[in-house]
């Protein structure tokens, strides 16, 4: 605990520029004056409708099924989005089928799914992203303390956010280059032909046609498309915004390569002072981890590990971590699977790593198991 201002002296003089709270163990930082939307970001459940209750299970219960909803929801998208392209209207009541779905899964599991949806190629970029921000958007939901009905409102906004880039051509959204700036031009314009397709839907909700239209607002008023800045977004808008940005930022595109988990939080946390809302941002962290699943980690220990499951209601540095690799004697070591909350359990972990500078690959069969693609 942090109680002195000669403490905080001590520690602003050393070469630490970051830090994490951990809220578990201590209150969290102070809402900045006329900038936190508390007014909009329920602590509990508001609503009156009945919450279902969903068993909690583990990972590796829940990967199989999860890996069966992301086929199918990839499938669905892809025939819902290429109906746009052609002129139809949205089914919205199929799209709220994969909602359910989805959601039901975050809710037994957030890690098997998120992780997954993460694992898409640059081909299926596109539809993957739109299932990948649909659960993102339901676990931060579920964070914020939004009750059931909400959550599936949330997660159907994500899920049909990017449906404006069926509007852009192929070739310009498929690049594997740096786009041009008549290039630029043109995708910056999905947001608005989105909400066109949408309007033309039978019931999309206003929270689906807010987040569609306006998830690349930034807080300072420098995103698009009517720049709109601090509490002129809604709240969901600023959790399309945070997801969007996770998702696109960890997965690999046509142009580059995506970044690690933990390391996406980290630029995140340098650009959130102006691009996204502090209190949004913060509870994002919380519902999806410090170190997500699938983040290489390296433990005091010197082992080198793999990020398989955070723990509810625990520290966020304390996840399960599936260990491989010892970096003592530079060779794969029998995995073995340890519970960083566990009792009597000295080991942490220290830092993130890139698999790269190790020479690993295919890490991701230490998590999934049978589900890890094929290179």
């Amino acid at each position: 605990m942090l109680n002195e201002i000669e403490e905080l002296k001590k520690i602003q003089n050393t070469k630490i520029r970051e830090a994490w709270i951990d809220t578990v163990k201590g209150l969290d930082v102070l809402p900045k004056a006329g900038n936190a939307p508390a007014q909009a970001i329920p602590a509990t459940a508001t609503s009156t409708s009945v919450q279902r209750q969903v068993t909690v299970v583990s990972m590796d219960e829940e990967l199989g099924r999860a890996s069966m909803i992301v086929n199918k929801s990839k499938q669905a998208v892809y025939s819902m989005f290429n109906e746009a392209r052609m002129g139809k209207a949205v089914d919205v009541e199929n799209a709220q089928v994969l909602v359910e779905e989805i959601a039901e899964s975050v809710m037994r599991n957030p890690g098997a799914l998120i992780g997954l949806a993460r694992l898409k190629t640059k081909d299926d970029y596109t539809y993957m992203h739109s299932v990948a921000v649909c659960a993102l958007m339901v676990a931060l939901g579920k964070q914020l303390g939004l009750d059931e009905e909400q959550m599936r409102e949330a997660g159907l906004a994500g899920l049909l956010h990017d449906i404006g880039k069926m509007a852009i051509p192929g070739d310009i959204l498929n690049k594997p280059g740096k786009l041009t700036d008549e290039e630029f031009v043109s995708v910056k314009t999905h947001p608005a032909a989105g909400h066109k397709m949408l309007l033309e839907a039978k019931g999309v909700s206003n929270i689906t046609l807010d987040v569609c239209l306006h998830h690349h607002e930034k807080m300072d008023g420098s995103g698009y498309p009517e720049r709109l800045q601090g509490d002129e977004i809604s709240m969901y808008a600023r959790m399309g915004a945070v997801c969007d940005v996770y998702d696109a930022i960890t997965s690999n595109r046509p142009y580059k390569q995506g970044w690690c988990p933990a390391e996406s939080l980290r630029k995140m946390a340098e650009w959130s002072n102006g691009h996204f809302d502090e209190k949004i941002f913060q509870a994002f962290v919380k519902s999806i981890g410090i170190y997500p699943v699938g983040t290489l980690v390296r433990l005091e220990s010197g082992r080198l590990g793999v990020v398989i499951e955070q723990q509810t209601g625990k520290s966020l540095l304390l996840p399960k971590v599936r260990v491989f690799f010892s970096t003592k004697s530079m060779g794969y070591i029998a995995p073995e699977l340890l519970d960083l909350a566990g009792p009597g359990l000295q080991d942490k972990i220290i830092a993130r790593e890139d698999a790269v500078n190790w020479g690993l690959k295919d890490i991701g069969r230490y998590w999934l198991g049978d589900i890890a693609p094929s290179n």
